[in-house]
C-alpha cells in the first residue's frame, strides 16, 4: 500500500502529467500530428522557469515565459512541417534534438537547483494544510483552469477549424480553412501546455534538469490512452477529463507497482512498467468490445 505522502505525491505528479496529456491530445487526437517535440519542450519549460526564478523574476511570470518558450518550440516543429514540407514526425525529432542544446545553453549547466527560491508554491505553504497536500491543491486549480480554457477553445470557431483540419485536411481547405496556420497554432498550444507542465514540475521537485524530458512522450501517451480506456471520449470534455484521470491512474499504478514487495520491482524498472501499462491500455478496450459483442450475440 502507498503511504499518505506517496499517495499525494502520485496525485501531484499525475496532475502535472495531465497537462502533458492535454498537449498530446491536441496534437495526436485533434490534429493527427505525431509530435515528439514534447520530450524537449518539457525540460525547456523547466529550464526557462528555473533560470528566471534564479534571476529574481516573479514565479508566475517565469512560468508564463516557460509557456511561451514551449509554444515557440512547437511552432518551429510545425513550421518545419508546413513551410518546408518535412515529415511531421521527422520535424519533431529535429526540434527535440536541437532543444537539448538549447536547454543546456539556457541553463548554462546540466541542472539548476531551486531549493530555497520562491516558487509558485511558496505562498500556498502558509495555508493550514500538510506540506505534501499544498502542491495537489494548486495543481488541481491549474488543471481545472487549463481544462476549461482548452474546452472552450475547442468549441470556438478557431477550435472547430482546427478539429476539421485534423479530421479531413482536404475538406477543410475546400471550406477556406488555412490548415497550415491551424497546424502551427495547434502544435504551439500543445507544446505550450507541455512547457507549463515542465515549469510546474521543476518548481515542485526543486530542480530543473536537461534530461528530465526523457520518456515524457510515452508517459503522456500512457495517460491519454489509459484515460480513453476508462472514460470513453465521446465529447471533447470527456476526452480532456480522461487525460487527467489517465495521468493520475498511471502514476498510481507506478506507485503501487514499485511499492508492492511481492512484485520485486525497483526504480530501474520504471520504463518496463510504463510499456506494460501502455500495452494494457491499448489492448483492453479491444478485448472488452470483443467480449461484449460475444455476450450480445449469445443473448440474441
Amino acid at each position: 500500500m502507498l503511504s499518505e505522502i506517496a499517495f499525494y505525491g502520485a496525485i501531484e505528479t499525475g496532475l502535472i502529467y495531465g497537462l502533458v496529456a492535454f498537449g498530446i491530445f491536441l496534437s495526436f487526437r485533434v490534429l493527427n500530428f505525431p509530435d515528439l517535440t514534447v520530450d524537449g519542450s518539457f525540460p525547456l519549460g523547466a529550464a526557462v522557469a528555473a533560470v528566471l526564478i534564479m534571476e529574481g523574476w516573479d514565479p508566475w511570470i517565469a512560468t508564463g515565459c516557460a509557456v511561451l518558450a514551449g509554444m515557440a518550440a512547437g511552432a518551429v516543429t510545425a513550421i518545419l512541417n508546413v513551410k518546408l514540407n518535412i515529415l511531421n514526425l521527422l520535424a519533431s525529432i529535429l526540434t527535440m534534438t536541437a532543444l537539448y542544446s538549447v536547454n543546456l545553453r539556457i541553463m548554462g549547466r546540466p541542472n539548476i537547483a531551486l531549493l530555497g527560491e520562491e516558487t509558485v508554491l511558496t505562498p500556498w505553504y502558509s495555508l493550514d494544510l500538510a506540506y505534501h497536500q499544498v502542491p495537489v491543491l494548486l495543481f488541481i486549480i491549474v488543471i481545472f483552469v487549463s481544462l476549461i480554457l482548452l474546452w472552450r477553445f475547442m468549441k470556438s470557431e478557431t477550435g472547430l477549424a482546427m478539429r476539421a483540419t485534423g479530421a479531413n485536411p482536404r475538406m477543410a481547405r475546400a471550406q477556406g480553412i488555412a490548415t497550415g496556420a491551424m497546424i502551427i497554432l495547434g502544435v504551439a498550444i500543445s507544446n505550450g501546455l507541455v512547457g507549463l507542465a515542465g515549469a510546474l514540475f521543476a518548481q515542485s521537485q526543486g530542480a530543473a534538469d536537461v534530461t528530465m524530458g526523457v520518456g515524457v512522450i510515452v508517459i503522456g501517451l500512457a495517460s491519454l490512452i489509459g484515460g480513453e480506456a476508462v472514460i470513453t471520449p465521446a465529447t471533447v470534455l470527456r476526452a480532456l477529463i480522461g487525460c487527467v484521470v489517465g495521468a493520475i491512474i498511471y502514476r498510481m499504478a507506478i506507485g503501487f507497482a514499485l511499492n508492492a514487495d511481492v512484485l520485486g520491482l525497483k526504480a530501474q524498472d520504471l520504463n518496463l512498467i510504463t510499456a506494460v501499462l501502455v500495452t494494457l491500455a491499448i489492448v483492453l478496450p479491444g478485448v472488452r468490445n470483443t467480449v461484449t459483442h460475444k455476450l450480445t450475440r449469445k443473448k440474441a
